[in-house]
């Protein structure tokens, strides 16, 4: 009798300290109670994850494999061995969804490699909803990562982004390190044409949310701390 592969389940987390369940569907919760098997980037706070999800779900029987930086790129395939024994197995994200400005990518392109079946689930994406509530073209963006941390490449690079919005009419859209936010909308301000459209969405989901659009010339203006906030930006010139 052949053996029936198992699924690999994309599952998102929250975007910072949230109730889960106020930002996840109650498939989520339905797919943690089945799966005993995890590809996980902090193991810690993974467990600590499940548990608000299923408080009842026995931490023993949990097996994880580490995702990070310290993760050698030859042991991914095994991650996936579970699936070959028909058992499911879950990537946890540890912000968001997986494989979105997250680990991850690698361990489901293995995943299409051995036919295995790639289910992602709904959750929040914190570069989604930011384009959602920017007011800026939904139709075409585009998500650049972090950019360089020397200031005169980052400088050239926003103005690169800038002039890329303009000829393709495409929003574009970055992530800094939260400590030093406060700092690029400072070479936001610095590098950028006044008109320039600026959105600045933060701390997504959570109750302290802070999401405006405005432009360069009005973002001079404003003072508001984003230091250790987790934050997006997007511009667009039209």
């Amino acid at each position: 009798m052949t053996t029936q592969i198992g699924k690999l389940y994309l599952i998102p987390t929250t975007l910072g300290e949230t109730e889960p369940l106020e930002v996840l569907p109650i498939s989520v919760k339905k797919i943690i109670e089945q799966v005993d098997v995890y590809i996980v980037e902090n193991e810690k706070t993974a467990r600590r994850f499940i548990k608000k999800i299923k408080p009842s779900k026995k931490q023993s029987t949990l097996q994880m494999f580490h995702l990070n930086k310290f993760t050698d790129p030859n042991e991914i395939p095994s991650f996936l061995d579970p699936c070959l024994l028909g058992k499911n197995v879950g990537l946890l994200s540890e912000a968001g969804c997986p494989a979105i400005a997250d680990p991850g990518a690698d361990v489901v392109k293995e995943a299409h490699k051995k036919n295995i079946k790639v289910v992602p689930l709904v959750g929040p994406s914190s570069i989604i909803m930011a384009i959602m509530s920017s007011g800026m073209n939904g139709q075409s963006f585009a998500f650049n990562g972090y950019l360089p941390i020397d200031k005169a490449e980052k400088r050239k690079e926003l103005k690169r982004l800038e002039q890329l919005s303009v000829n393709q009419n495409q929003s574009q859209a970055f992530i800094e390190t939260p400590y030093r936010n406060n700092k690029m909308l400072e070479d936001i301000c610095v590098s950028l044409n006044d008109h320039t459209l600026v959105c600045v969405a933060c701390d997504i989901t959570l109750p302290s949310e802070y999401i405006k659009t405005q432009t360069v010339n009005e973002w001079k203006k404003n003072s508001v701390d984003f230091h250790k906030r987790p934050t997006l930006f997007i511009i667009h010139k039209e």
